[in-house]
């Protein structure tokens, strides 16, 4: 019998070098280290992983998907993304 809890972690492997970190899957483990052995022996078969993260899930931030709205939706105006509260230097007439 275990006596410590089992916690999700969720798994990301790189496969080569340069390459993104890609969410492959979780898994359920009471450490990190049993975590990580774990992930290389389920998730990188046959040599497919160069390298290897475990993250606990609790450790995990995410938005709630019933706010998207106030999260994504862009504002309408966009003035400042425009210089033109700026004054152009000397000899520039238009930018």
């Amino acid at each position: 019998m275990m006596d410590k809890e089992l916690n999700s972690w969720e798994v990301f492997v790189r496969a080569k070098s340069g390459r993104d970190y890609i969410h492959v899957g979780n898994l359920r483990a009471a450490d990190a280290e049993t975590a990580m052995n774990m992930a290389v022996e389920v998730f990188t078969e046959r040599q497919k992983g160069l390298s290897v993260w475990v993250v606990a899930s609790s450790k995990i931030t995410a938005n709630d998907p019933d706010e998207h709205d106030a999260l994504f939706t862009t504002a309408e105006d966009k003035s400042y993304r425009h210089a033109t509260d700026y004054p152009l230097p000397s000899g520039i007439e238009h930018m």
